[in-house]
């Protein structure tokens, strides 16, 4: 039966053109130094496919209107056979890709593999991340409840303090004044169809010029050998193998946390009640922190520059040196980046709200500053007007 499959194909296709370069591929050795931590692309991509299928699934009850979206939910969580299971695979898988896209650009950037001559790899990793970013802002609004509509309503209004075409921006996501309907329907449109297609296109960018180019080694730019065969890591089997263990164990995780820890609902979007504390979510709590400290303007200027050092920092790094010991100021200014994100998103996190720390209570502001539990009623210091 094989063989008549194969005399098949050939009669129709020249199977030898795609034999020979899918068999480079596969053979193809790979640096000494590949580890665990080069699984993590694999991860985003295995995460990636996860959210597309359950995304699906949800997608054969979900409704995007304002009548419905919340009803639906809550019918999937509820009521649709195993509904609960791929809708809250589905709300950790988001969490998860953001963490697991974030940690590969992390170990990118210590092993200095963003250098010559990967540079563009590197731009669309960062488009990548920027573009799960999204995917989690615009999924976040679909089921309708009560945070997902503040929250959104909160983040379109810092798109509109941008300067010229603020306005613009947050009519064009809201498709009016304020929060509804149609803002639903931009945001179903552009999570389901537009940024799918756009992540898939970019993701098949980015595998080729990882693939084309190989992993990058610890040798110094311009110093890399090629890796004969033999030499290095055998792609086939040793690291599909790891890649093979880690499938099953992230697929147990998400399985484990879907069960253990569900996300709740909460109650149905209502635009006349205003929550306490509104607040976006957890990868957003570092952007949404250091907003506070600065007017508008002057904030969403410190906020955007982020990005754009991401975006240049392959041309502005021009040591030659992979290893993170021997670039010692990229180093740092890595540390110092990621410190602030947590230090940040931990104030956000804690920021009005009320905590019990060695036997005493203590209210945390808004700038996330503990003070002594006031009396009730009492009035929080850095608490605005």
């Amino acid at each position: 039966m094989k063989h008549l499959m194969v005399r098949w194909l050939r009669e129709r296709f020249d199977v030898e053109s795609i034999r020979g370069p899918l068999k480079h591929q596969i053979e193809k050795p790979l640096p000494k130094n590949i580890g665990w931590f080069h699984t993590l692309g694999s991860m985003s991509l295995f995460l990636f496919v996860s959210q597309v299928l359950t995304g699906i699934l949800l997608l054969v009850y979900y409704r995007p209107t304002v009548n419905e979206a919340f009803g639906s939910v809550k019918f999937i969580m509820t009521e649709a056979y195993v509904g609960w299971l791929y809708r809250q695979i589905h709300a950790w898988g988001a969490n998860l890709m953001v963490l697991i896209v974030f940690l590969h650009m992390l170990r990118t950037f210590i092993t200095g593999s963003f250098k010559k001559p990967r540079e563009l790899t590197w731009v669309f990793g960062v488009v990548l991340f920027l573009l799960t970013l999204v995917f989690g802002f615009t999924g976040y609004l679909l089921p309708w409840n009560q945070l997902a509509y503040w929250a959104t309503t909160v983040g379109t209004e810092v798109a509109g303090s941008i300067p010229w075409i603020g306005e613009w921006i947050k009519t064009l996501l809201r498709g009016g004044d304020s929060v509804a309907g149609e803002t639903l329907s931009r945001f179903f449109v552009l999570h389901v169809i537009i940024l799918p297609w756009t992540m898939f296109a970019v993701i098949v960018i980015h595998l080729f010029l990882v693939r084309f180019q190989g992993i990058a080694t610890m040798d110094r730019v311009g110093a890399e050998k090629e890796i004969k065969k033999g030499e290095g890591t055998p792609f086939f089997p040793h690291h599909m193998l790891k890649e093979g263990v880690v499938f099953f164990i992230l697929l147990g995780v998400l399985i484990t946390l879907a069960i253990l820890a569900p996300f709740d609902l909460g109650e149905k979007a209502d635009p006349l009640q205003t929550p306490h504390a509104i607040k976006p979510e957890w990868y957003f709590l570092p952007m949404y922190q250091v907003l506070k400290y600065f007017p508008k303007l002057v904030g969403i200027f410190i906020v955007s520059l982020a990005p754009l050092f991401l975006f240049l920092w392959p041309f502005l790094d021009k040591t030659k040196e992979r290893h993170p010991l021997k670039r010692p100021i990229s180093t740092a200014i890595g540390a110092l980046a990621l410190l602030s994100l947590l230090v940040f998103g931990m104030m956000a996190h804690l920021s009005e709200t009320k905590r019990e720390f060695f036997g005493r209570t203590y209210q945390f502001d808004i700038y996330g500053i503990p003070h002594p539990a006031a009396a009730e009623g009492g009035e929080l210091p850095g608490n605005r007007p």
